[in-house]
């Protein structure tokens, strides 16, 4: 059973909330649909807005945000609100782990530690790209045996070919669905301000 966190990371105006401000038991979620996760997040960034942020400050995407995100995955995912909506979206569709390695992989190529590098790639390896792994993420013989070659002395750049091949995957299969979907246009209504979960 899966968590579904919808982290500091994947919000707007995170510069206000904790991680652990987003944490939701499956129990409550679990078997509802993308609409009740929108909702629900439209309900936390509210109250944060109001409660912890500074008066005035939007923590919706505004409509240019909102277009910006159907002329590429990567401005989906390089606005934080945009990549949370998009993770909702996977979630939805059972292929979250691709989102989830991805933002993993990102992390992991910031990391400044090198005494941790050892221990998170390992972690990366064991939850996303190990046979059987909880989050097992679809890749091909020869990128997996790659990867398992550079966990002896991992690099920065350890994960970039798989996380490549991850991205493109969700770039042709998963973005082009995310911007047709239902979730997607009621997004657009909300930033006009005409949704259904103001």
């Amino acid at each position: 059973m899966r968590e579904c966190v919808v982290s500091e990371r994947d919000m707007a105006c995170t510069d206000c909330m904790k991680a652990s401000d987003f944490s939701i038991d499956t129990k409550g979620i679990k078997k509802r649909n993308w609409r009740t996760r929108i909702r629900y997040l439209l309900k936390i960034t509210s109250s944060f807005s109001s409660s912890k942020c500074m008066a005035g400050r939007s923590y919706r995407p505004t409509v240019e945000e909102v277009n910006q995100w159907a002329q590429s995955l990567d401005k989906l995912l390089s606005h934080k609100y945009g990549k949370a909506a998009f993770q909702i979206f996977l979630k939805s569709e059972f292929c979250d782990e691709n989102i989830e390695f991805w933002t993993a992989c990102e992390e992991f190529r910031t990391m400044t530690s090198l005494g941790k590098l050892s221990s998170r790639a390992r972690t990366i390896y064991e939850e996303f790209i190990q046979c059987d792994a909880p989050k097992e993420i679809n890749l091909d013989y020869q990128t997996k045996d790659a990867i398992i070659q550079s966990l002896r002395l991992p690099s920065l750049t350890c994960f970039l070919s798989a996380q490549k091949k991850v991205f493109n995957l969700m770039e042709n299969n998963s973005y082009p669905r995310f911007i047709h979907s239902e979730l997607y246009k009621e997004l657009c209504a909300v930033a006009r301000g005409e949704g259904k979960y103001l």
